[in-house]
This record gives structure tokens, C-alpha cells and sequence, in this order.
């Protein structure tokens, strides 16, 4: 049976993994958080995968407070930059894939044309350089994928969707950033292309190709257009007010462009990926959402 270990399983994405995996019953899911495995340990790291011996490993853990990583840059690289590399050396020898989650925010957000793999990263915040150390670190082993994604969204923890719909709830009016423009994607619909990745090379193992991988939402929107769709899509009456960015001052630059270009995920792996509105709404309708 193939052994999938997922760190940071108490996140959004992670979570998502955990609600998927009864429909893959051929596979032995181990979830884990800092409390079962603190990745930037790396002599904890090296006795957990020796101990569960897995296939894949499914990282997903990281900090990810993107203003409070301009004061705690060193704590943000350490977990996602050296607990990626502690990750890498404890799989060395093996023959453990590795999937690592990373994020637009390795680009600097002023182009004008969808991100691909290719283009030159230049992050502009500390959690951006965290990220991107991870990155690096995870492309040092052979059998690495990163995948890129942007404005992760969930029925779990906190984000922007469950934001606006707590505000919708308590003001009929709300302002909200009409110039930042990104591509929302659901962790749900990750989790299930995460999956369809590893059992399609699990059925046919030369279809692995390593390397770096965009993976957000199809379309793309502003912070403006997405909170008017959650408004709709929840049937309030609350009414969304357009806002620019300079309004509401960050200690970290937020992107004013980070649309990730996802041709290269979508014919490697044959990944069909929903539009936004779609997933949106798919989200939404979730009981425990509204």
C-alpha cells in the first residue's frame, strides 16, 4: 500500500487532503502538524520518515502570516526554506516524492501577462523570499514537484471568502480592493488535482515529470470582483464598495498582478482545473460556510 505523509495537515489545504482521502482507499494517509512533526527539526524529520517509510510526501506546511514575516523573516525562512531542506535530506537515498506547495508571491506582481514557470522570480515581501528559499530547496531532490497557487481559498481555517461573508453578516455595506488582480483557487479543487497527480503516476509511473507547476483557479478577478461573486453567490444584500490598495497601507507589498499562466499543469498531467466562479459557488454552497 503507498504511504502518502501530508505535513501541515491543519491548514486549508491539508484539510482538504484529509476530507478527500477516504476516496482513496489503496493509499495510507499520514497527517500530520507541528505537534506530530515540527519540520525545522531536522533530526525529528529524519527519524519520521525513516519511521513511515513514505512514498509521497504532500508538504504543506508553512508560515503564512505574510505582514508579520516582514518582522519575523527568520522564522519564515526557517520554516518554509530549511524545513523544506530538512524535508530533502531526510528523503535522500529514497525513492520518496515530494510535493511542495509554494505561491505567486515568489514573483514581484508588476507584470501584465499570466505567470508561467519560466519567468524570472523576484519576490518583494519576506514571505515571498521564505517561499522561494523552499522552492530552491525542494528542487535540489530529483523527484520534486512545486506547485504554485495564489489566493487559496477553503471551507476551512481563515480567508478571504469566510472574511467577506462574516462581514456581509454584520454591515450592509463593506469596502473592498479593486486594484490588486489574481486568480482565486479553491484548496479543494488543489487537493484533487494533488491526488490525481499521484495516482496517475502510481498507474503508470513514467507519466512523472518533476519540476515547477502553476495551479490556481481558471480567470482571473480582482479583490473587488471575487467579494461581489461571494455576495452573490451567498444571496446577501450587502453592497461591496471598490477601494484602492493605498486606502489600506501593509507592512508587506501585496501584488499588484500575480495571475498564474496553468498550460504547463493542465497538459502535463491532464489536470482539468473549474473556473473561479464555478469553485466559488461549489465552496459556498457548503453548509458550514453560511
Amino acid at each position: 500500500m503507498t504511504t502518502i505523509l501530508v505535513t501541515g495537515s491543519s491548514g486549508q489545504l491539508g484539510s482538504e487532503l484529509r476530507g478527500l482521502s477516504p476516496r482513496f482507499s489503496g493509499y495510507s494517509f499520514i497527517f500530520t502538524d507541528t505537534p506530530e512533526l515540527d519540520i525545522t527539526d531536522p533530526d525529528s524529520v529524519s527519524a519520521y520518515i525513516s519511521k513511515c517509510s513514505p512514498a509521497w510526501i504532500i508538504n504543506c506546511a508553512g508560515y503564512t502570516a505574510v505582514d508579520k514575516a516582514e518582522e519575523e523573516e527568520n522564522l519564515a525562512t526557517l520554516v518554509n526554506g530549511k524545513g523544506v531542506r530538512n524535508i530533502v535530506q531526510a528523503i535522500k537515498g529514497k525513492q520518496c516524492r515530494l510535493i511542495q506547495i509554494s505561491t505567486d508571491y515568489v514573483f514581484n506582481g508588476n507584470s501584465s501577462v499570466p505567470y508561467t514557470e519560466d519567468c524570472v522570480t523576484s519576490p518583494a515581501t519576506a514571505y515571498g523570499r521564505s517561499k522561494l528559499a523552499g522552492e530552491t530547496a525542494a528542487l535540489e531532490w530529483p523527484l520534486s514537484i512545486v506547485i504554485r497557487t495564489s489566493w487559496l481559498y477553503s471551507t476551512y481555517g481563515n480567508n478571504f471568502v469566510k472574511t467577506i461573508l462574516r462581514k456581509a453578516g454584520s454591515s450592509q455595506n463593506i469596502d473592498v480592493v479593486s486594484d490588486q488582480t489574481g486568480s482565486p483557487t479553491y484548496a479543494a479543487d488543489l487537493a484533487g488535482a494533488i491526488m490525481e497527480i499521484i495516482s496517475g503516476t502510481i498507474k503508470n509511473n513514467h507519466n512523472f515529470v518533476p519540476g515547477v507547476f502553476n495551479y490556481s483557479g481558471e480567470g482571473h478577478c480582482s479583490w473587488y470582483d471575487l467579494a461581489v461573486e461571494i455576495i452573490k453567490a451567498a444571496g446577501s444584500a450587502c453592497h461591496v464598495n471598490p477601494a484602492r490598495s493605498s486606502e489600506y497601507p501593509s507592512k508587506a507589498t501585496r501584488p499588484s498582478f500575480s495571475v498564474l499562466d496553468n498550460s504547463k499543469i493542465k497538459e502535463t498531467y491532464n489536470i482539468v482545473i473549474p473556473h473561479w466562479r464555478e469553485s466559488l459557488i461549489n465552496c459556498i454552497s457548503k453548509t458550514d460556510l453560511i
